[in-house]
């Protein structure tokens, strides 16, 4: 019988987003008929906008006649969507980028998992925490570590603990690392790096040979000014820094899946001979190898989000979502709950009342409130005692899912 891959078998528990799933379907079957508001998993609500969708259908007809069909695309995304990306995402921001630097992808969650396939498995790699469970998962599975001890870290990862102490931002590792995760605007806590912090990371890494993993998913939610987009509005930063982009959240793609990851030319590592090789070279082989690139029909839909019209349609439906993390925020605030986020994220994070641990919070919100929310603890253990509620909702039910919280927990 063929030998399975035991480092799946570390793993801890099943995903979090499956678990929760879990025990919302035996509340349900326990209790037909009750309506449950999930305020959980950060999926997307809102359709497509109409310009995106009148793309997305030119696209599938011109794959409906021999002059305009498509078949393999190119396995990077068409240079046609990459320089639409570079001008209307980047250049605004004051940032240069080639097209050869333009990844396109079907989701940044895949991204950030598969860009593991470029590094030696003997790189240190540090995490936040709590974090996207997708870093450490994929980490554990792919062989990078050791076992986990008893508080849930797992033996050959660097956790950088993310606390209300320390304004939810990570420190720099006191031990040398090859590889650091960041994820600004933040998911799970919804707070924000500033461009001092980002140039303090980007000198680390730098200095210390390391290559930083940018997850910047959230940054079409980032309502403040001077609060940067992207990793490469910091000097240095092309010759230290992989970035992740997502349609997923910014413009409803959910189901519809693209993303990108820029991989700067400048961006070089070592051989074990000692050779310096650029890993924009590598990644381009691995999804060369690995991926047969992003539907044609996507990748126009994708392109529209960016035209006047489309941009303006996606930010209307960005500012609802806003608007209903604002209503969240201001709600639990009145009700006595310390929260975080909410204003350049789509994301409130909670300390949990009266001390309640994460998941017993989660059960009492559902079974009580009919409230569906994600336990810190899902992203690390820095997250317990903390709970994370999202703006990806219709209005009215995340207006009666306020009100039920505040009812049972208002002072």
């Amino acid at each position: 019988m063929a030998r399975l891959n035991d480092n799946y078998l570390k793993l801890q528990a099943g995903y979090l987003f499956p678990e929760i799933s879990r025990r919302v379907n035996e509340f349900t079957s326990a209790n037909p008929g009750v309506e449950i508001i999930r305020l959980g998993i950060g999926d997307v609500t809102k359709p497509l906008v109409p310009e995106v969708l009148k793309a997305f259908h030119a696209g599938v007809d011109d794959m409906a006649a021999e002059q305009s069909f498509h078949g393999y695309g190119p396995e990077q995304g068409y240079s046609w969507l990459a320089q639409t990306i570079i001008d209307k995402a980047y250049k605004p921001l004051g940032v240069e980028l080639e097209t050869s630097e333009v990844f396109i992808s079907d989701g940044s969650k895949c991204d950030s998992a598969n860009i593991l396939d470029i590094f030696d498995l003997s790189c240190k790699v540090a995490i936040g925490d709590p974090v996207y469970p997708v870093y450490n998962d994929t980490n554990v599975m792919v062989g990078r570590t050791g076992a986990a001890d008893e508080n849930g870290y797992y033996e050959g990862i660097v956790y950088m603990p993310c606390t209300e102490e320390n304004g939810f931002t990570p420190q720099f590792p006191a031990e040398k690392v090859d590889i650091i995760y960041l994820c600004f605007p933040n998911n799970p806590t919804g707070t924000v790096a500033s461009k001092e912090q980002l140039k303090g990371w980007v000198d680390y890494a730098r200095a210390n040979d390391a290559v930083i993993l940018f997850d910047a998913a959230y940054e079409a939610f980032i309502t403040e000014a001077g609060i940067p987009h992207s990793i490469y509005e910091i000097d240095g930063a092309k010759e230290c820094a992989i970035e992740f982009r997502s349609f997923s959240k910014t413009a409803g793609f959910t189901g519809v899946r693209c993303g990108l990851t820029v991989v700067p030319h400048a961006l070089a590592g070592t051989t074990a001979s000692g050779e310096k090789v650029s890993f924009n070279q590598l990644w381009n082989r691995r999804q060369c190898t690995k991926f047969n690139g992003v539907s044609y029909p996507v990748q126009k839909a994708a392109a529209a989000v960016y035209s006047d019209a489309g941009w303006a349609q996606v930010k209307e439906v960005i500012d609802y979502y806003m608007g209903n993390a604002a209503i969240i925020r201001k709600g639990l605030q009145a009700a006595g709950i310390t929260c975080y986020g909410g204003v350049n994220a789509p994301y409130i994070w909670l300390k949990t009342p009266g001390g309640m641990t994460s998941w017993d919070f989660f059960d009492k919100l559902l079974n009580e409130c009919h409230v569906v929310g994600t336990p810190g603890s899902g992203f690390g253990p820095s997250g317990e005692g903390y709970f994370r509620l999202s703006a990806f909702g219709d209005r009215a039910n995340v207006e009666t899912a306020v009100q039920r919280i505040v009812e049972k927990w208002g002072k």
